[in-house]
């Protein structure tokens, strides 16, 4: 079932009033917890995809059984795209349709993994951390680019990591998850330690460079994003 999501009352409209909020909320960002032990539990991977023609957002969530990554639950939202594009302040674009996808959600989600970053943002108050502080569950953040930080390449076996640098602080780190292929950056969002969120990525990608939760919700959100504008363009969509 897919969620047909408007945009909230009061939402920002302008970057003033974004980063105003990013300000307010990211005082509530705890990162004093260790958060759930990998591979315990459920886990639960968030992502979007967009039609800026058609201005249309699709959200999905996938919960997976975190010991045997099978999927237990899953739901999708669509809606209007709430916020312009601005660098640094993707999350006003996403977060309206996200929150509906785990609101529909028939299973608690237990970690959120979101395909972005959490303190590794310009701002310290990337999309995972703002889920997190949202809903009060404990997000990380793995994605595929370090953004504007830097890093040295971690070395070539799985596991092996490399500090996320902003200047001298460490806002994440570059993850290694197969054998001399690329890193991803994973970073805190909110209820889980760096060292947690590096574990926790590592027990998500047995065979792949990206987190089973991300491939799972990314196919997810396209397959719903296809379905939403090929109505939208026969006037069948509604909301």
């Amino acid at each position: 079932m897919t969620t047909t999501v408007g945009i909230p009352a009061g939402w920002p409209a302008t970057e003033e009033q974004a980063r105003a909020v990013q300000d307010e909320l990211r005082a509530r960002v705890v990162l004093d917890e260790r958060g759930p032990e990998p591979g315990t539990g459920y886990v639960t991977g968030v992502d979007v995809a967009y039609d800026d023609e058609q201005d249309v957002v699709a959200a999905a969530a996938v919960v997976l059984d975190a010991a045997s990554l099978r999927v237990v639950a899953e739901s999708t939202a669509v809606g209007r795209i709430s916020f312009p594009y601005v660098p640094g302040l993707l999350a006003f674009r996403e977060i309206p349709t996200v929150l509906a996808a785990l609101d529909a959600l028939d299973h608690p989600p237990g970690l959120v993994v979101c395909d972005g970053y959490g303190l590794a943002h310009p701002r310290r108050f990337g999309l995972a951390s703002h889920l997190g502080v949202l809903t009060g569950l404990p997000t990380i953040g793995v994605a595929k680019n370090p953004f504007t930080f830097t890093y040295d390449d971690p070395d070539t076996p799985r596991g092996s990591s490399a500090p996320l640098l902003a200047g001298a602080d460490e806002v994440g780190r570059a993850l290694r998850t197969r054998d001399g292929v690329k890193p991803v950056f994973v970073s805190v969002g909110h209820r889980v330690s760096l060292d947690n969120a590096c574990a926790h990525t590592l027990a998500l990608t047995p065979a792949y460079r990206l987190p089973e939760t991300t491939r799972r919700a990314d196919a997810l959100c396209r397959s719903a994003l296809r379905e939403a504008t090929a109505a939208d363009s026969t006037g069948d969509r509604t909301g």
